[in-house]
C-alpha cells in the first residue's frame, strides 16, 4: 500500500489497517529479539498467543468490511490490542519487561480518534493499569508497593492520551472551521461564477460596447459589441494599435480626436462623461458613437478604474442632419414668396386709394404671412443651432415691461391677469432683441396655456452676478415627463396636442439657444394643473 496520498484519502479498511501497523511492526521486531536472544520465551503459550492474536488482528483490519458495519466499530481492535498486550507481557516475563509499553500506541489511537473521547482517556489509564493489575490479582500478590510501583505506566499512558485527545479535538475543530470556511467559499466562488456567467451573458447581449479599463488602462474586459468597435476602429496597417492609432474623429468626421480628448483616454484619468460623440473609422464604414463613462472605485474610495460604454448613433445623426436639412431647405423655400407677399402687400396697402373694406382681407394677408415669415425664421433659428448674439448695454426692465405691455391685450382676451414685477431700472450687457424674443416666447407661452384664465408674473431680480427673470403663470402645466423634453425641438406635450392650442414647438428650444448663448441658463418647474415657472439667468 503506498503511503504517498493524504491520510484522509483512504478507504476506512485502509486507515484501520495503518493505525493497527505501527504495533505490528513492533510486534514483529519484539518477536525477532525473542527469537534471537530470548528464545525461552516462545515456549510460553501466552507468548505465543500474543503473536498469534496480533496476526489475527492485522488480518482482522483488512479481512473485515467495516464501511458495512457502523462507523465506530471499528474501535473494538485497539481494545483487542489492549488484552493481546497484556497475553505478551505475562508470556515475555522472563525475556523483555518492557512489552506493557506497547500500550501507549494503542491509547494513541483510541485517542486520536476523536471518537468518544473522554471514555477514551479513560482507557488511556485503565487498560494499562488492567495490564498489569489484573496478573498481580490472579497470582495473588497484593503487596501495595507493587500495587503503587505499577502506576507509573498508567500514568504516562493517561497523561499522553489527554495530549493526544486535546490535540485531536483542537483539529478537528480546526478542522470544522476550515470545512465551514471552504463551504462558504465554495459557495461565494460558486456566486460570483453565476454572476460572472449572467454578466457575460448581459454583456454579449446588449447592443452596446462596453469595455471595463483598469486604473494603468488596460483593458479588464471587453464584450463582442466593443471588439468589433475596437477592429472597425484599427488602421489597416497596424496589427495591434494603442490609444492614439485608432481612427478616432470628431464631429466633422476627418478632424482626428488628440489622444487626451479620447474616451477612454479620458475615461482613465478619472473622468466621468455623458453623450460624448465621436466617429469611428473611415470611409463609408464610418460609424457615430456616444460615449459615455463612469469611475469605479475600490473599497476604499481609490480610483481603481472606469467602464466605457460605446453606443451607435449613426443613422440617428443621419436623420437628424437629414432634418436640419429639411428644415433649412424648407425654409429657405418659403422666406422668399413670402418676401413677396409682403412686398405687393405693402404696395398696395401704400397706394393709399383702398377702401377700408379693400385694405381689411390686405392686412389679414399680411399679418399671416408676418406669422408665416416668423415661423420660417424659427426654423431656421433652429437649424443653424447657437444663436450669434452682439451684447449691448439695455435696460432689463424696460425690456420686460415692453414684453408685458405688448401682451396684455392678448391676456385680456384670454381672461389672464399679467403682472410685472420689476426695479425701475436694472443695466446689462445683453442684445435686448434676442432677450425681448425669449420674454415674448415665455409670456406668449404662459398666457397661452392658461386657458381658463388666470394669473402671469413677469419678476425681474439681482442674483450675486445674475440678473434673474423669471415667467410664472397658474395654467395647465406640464408632467416631469414633458418636462424633461420641454427645451427639444419640435416637441410639444401630450395634453397640449389633444388641445387645439397652436404651435410647433420651437419656441423654448429658441429661447434656451439664445440664453445660452449670453453665456447664462433656462430652468423649468412645473406641477400638472398648477402651473409652470420659467427662470432664466444672465451674466451682468
Amino acid at each position: 500500500m503506498s503511503l504517498r496520498r493524504p491520510f484522509h484519502k483512504y478507504s476506512l479498511r485502509g486507515r484501520v489497517g495503518l493505525h493497527q501497523m505501527p504495533l505490528s511492526v513492533t510486534t514483529a521486531l519484539t518477536a525477532v529479539l525473542v527469537i534471537a536472544y530470548f528464545p525461552s520465551s516462545l515456549a510460553h503459550p501466552l507468548f505465543v498467543s500474543f503473536l498469534v492474536s496480533q496476526a489475527v488482528i492485522l488480518v482482522l483490519c483488512y479481512a473485515v468490511p467495516w464501511e458495512r458495519l457502523p462507523y465506530p466499530s471499528f474501535l473494538i481492535i485497539p481494545l483487542l490490542d489492549f488484552v493481546s498486550i497484556g497475553l505478551g507481557r505475562e508470556g515475555g516475563r522472563e525475556g523483555l519487561t518492557g512489552i506493557s509499553l506497547m500500550a501507549v500506541l494503542p491509547v494513541i489511537w483510541l485517542c486520536a480518534s476523536g471518537l468518544y473521547p473522554r471514555s477514551a482517556i479513560a482507557a488511556s489509564f485503565f487498560a494499562p493499569l488492567a495490564i498489569i493489575w489484573v496478573p498481580l490479582i490472579v497470582h495473588g500478590q497484593f503487596n501495595g508497593q507493587d500495587f503503587a510501583r505499577s502506576l507509573l505506566l498508567p500514568v504516562v499512558t493517561l497523561g499522553i492520551g489527554i495530549s493526544v485527545s486535546v490535540l485531536t479535538l483542537s483539529m478537528m475543530r480546526q478542522q470544522r472551521d476550515l470545512k465551514a470556511k471552504d463551504k462558504q467559499l465554495s459557495a461565494a466562488l460558486a456566486a460570483s461564477t453565476r454572476q460572472e456567467d449572467i454578466l457575460n451573458t448581459v454583456l454579449e447581449t446588449v447592443h452596446l460596447g462596453v469595455v471595463a479599463v483598469d486604473a494603468d488602462g488596460h483593458d479588464i474586459l471587453m464584450n463582442r459589441k466593443q471588439r468589433a468597435h475596437h477592429r472597425l476602429a484599427t488602421p489597416p496597417d497596424i496589427s495591434d494599435p494603442d490609444e492614439t492609432q485608432l481612427l478616432v474623429f470628431e464631429a466633422d468626421r476627418v478632424t482626428p480626436v488628440p489622444a487626451e480628448s479620447r474616451p477612454v483616454r479620458r475615461a482613465v484619468k478619472g473622468e466621468t462623461f455623458t453623450d460624448y460623440l465621436v466617429w469611428l473609422g473611415k470611409g463609408h464604414d464610418q460609424r457615430a458613437m456616444n460615449t459615455s463613462a463612469r469611475a469605479m472605485k475600490d473599497r476604499d474610495g481609490n480610483f481603481a478604474g472606469s467602464v466605457v460604454v460605446f453606443g451607435d448613433v449613426t443613422e440617428l445623426v443621419n436623420a437628424l442632419a437629414a432634418k436640419d436639412d429639411f428644415v433649412s431647405n424648407v425654409s429657405h423655400e418659403f422666406r422668399t414668396p413670402l418676401t413677396s407677399i409682403l412686398g405687393y402687400v405693402e404696395i398696395l396697402m401704400d397706394e393709399g386709394k383702398l377702401t377700408e373694406a379693400e385694405t381689411y382681407p390686405l392686412k389679414i394677408i399680411r399679418r399671416n404671412s408676418e406669422r408665416l415669415l416668423s415661423l420660417v425664421s424659427d426654423l431656421l433659428s433652429s437649424r443653424r443651432g447657437q444663436l450669434i448674439v452682439s451684447p449691448r448695454p439695455a435696460d432689463m426692465a424696460e425690456l420686460v415691461r415692453a414684453s408685458v405691455s405688448a401682451a396684455i391685450p392678448r391676456a385680456d382676451n384670454s381672461g389672464v391677469r399679467l403682472l410685472a414685477k420689476t426695479p425701475p431700472t436694472m443695466d446689462a450687457h445683453v442684445d435686448s432683441g434676442r432677450i425681448s424674443q425669449v420674454l415674448d416666447n415665455l409670456v406668449s407661452n404662459a398666457i397661452k396655456y392658461s386657458p381658463n384664465g388666470g394669473e402671469v408674473v413677469v419678476s425681474l431680480r439681482p442674483d450675486d452676478r445674475y440678473l434673474v427673470c423669471e415667467v410664472r403663470d397658474t395654467g395647465m402645466g406640464m408632467s416631469e415627463h414633458d418636462q424633461a423634453h420641454a427645451f427639444t425641438k419640435f416637441f410639444r406635450s401630450g395634453t397640449v396636442r389633444r388641445t387645439t392650442i397652436p404651435g410647433v414647438g420651437l419656441g423654448l428650444s429658441i429661447s434656451k439657444a439664445i440664453i445660452e448663448a449670453h453665456g447664462g441658463t433656462i430652468e423649468l418647474e412645473s406641477a400638472l394643473g398648477e402651473g409652470s415657472t420659467f427662470t432664466f439667468r444672465v451674466p451682468v
